[in-house]
């Protein structure tokens, strides 16, 4: 898929053309793979405990949803952002590795969560949306993901999760957009607005099994503890894919 936007010099499409002559070989695969398992590393030590509670929560939440990325990447699938947890266990259904994907879900926390408890925190995060979206003035890289035009995918794209069965593939994106409407408040919003939403940030980080700094520790701990395991697997789809050439 040609996803070049803009290109008035051409060099993005010289370098587009040199990457793809290589990029299905093996060894550059796996440094890919081995690319996004560093970032998982690095970004568990990176989490800064003096932060805001929202910002904590944010620094562990996306390196332990990298853990998919690492088995999209062997497995030459697009490693997505919303729908990474959905896109990873059918990747680990297609090679024979089913057993291994309530692993990703137990490390996120979210393996034992109910249809009905994923419903109700979808629906306290629609409430802070459309404050934090209405709220918003400071720009942020994520801007565009907290607008009335994004609604549609953030609010009801994960109600469409829910409905057809992928409720705890739902859940790293409702908690990150939860972090990210808090980090909107905290800049853009009376702290009284952001205080009044607190409580159901909380709970939806709470029915993960985090409480405090000390529990977003040890998990950060827990996926690291993880990735020989995760290393493992990676290495099986990487070596059975019939679309990754051996040069």
């Amino acid at each position: 898929m040609d996803t070049i936007i803009a290109d008035p010099t051409g060099q993005l499409r010289r370098l587009q053309t040199q990457v793809s002559r290589h990029f299905t070989e093996r060894v550059w695969v796996h440094r890919r793979c081995e690319n996004a398992r560093q970032k998982i590393e690095d970004g568990l030590r990176a989490i800064d405990i003096s932060a805001a509670w929202h910002e904590q929560v944010t620094a562990w939440l996306f390196p332990t949803s990298v853990t998919t990325h690492v088995l999209l990447v062997a497995a030459l699938r697009n490693p997505t952002v919303r729908l990474r947890y959905l896109a990873a266990r059918d990747v680990l259904r297609d090679y024979g590795h089913a057993s291994r994907y309530p692993d990703l879900l137990t490390l996120l926390g979210c393996a034992q969560l109910s249809p009905e408890r994923v419903a109700h925190h979808l629906g306290e995060l629609a409430r802070i949306f459309d404050a934090a979206a209405a709220a918003a003035k400071t720009p942020f890289f994520f801007s565009t993901d907290i607008a009335p035009a994004a609604r549609p995918i953030a609010i009801d794209g994960s109600r469409e999760l829910i409905h057809t069965g992928a409720h705890r593939e739902a859940v790293f994106w409702i908690v990150a957009t939860f972090a990210r409407c808090h980090k909107i408040l905290a800049a853009d919003a009376a702290p009284e607005l952001q205080h009044a939403f607190a409580p159901a940030f909380d709970a939806i980080v709470a029915d993960l099994g985090i409480t405090s700094t000390d529990d977003l520790i040890r998990r950060a701990n827990d996926v690291t503890q993880f990735l020989p395991r995760l290393w493992e697997t990676t290495g099986a789809i990487l070596f059975s894919n019939p679309g990754i050439s051996p040069q």
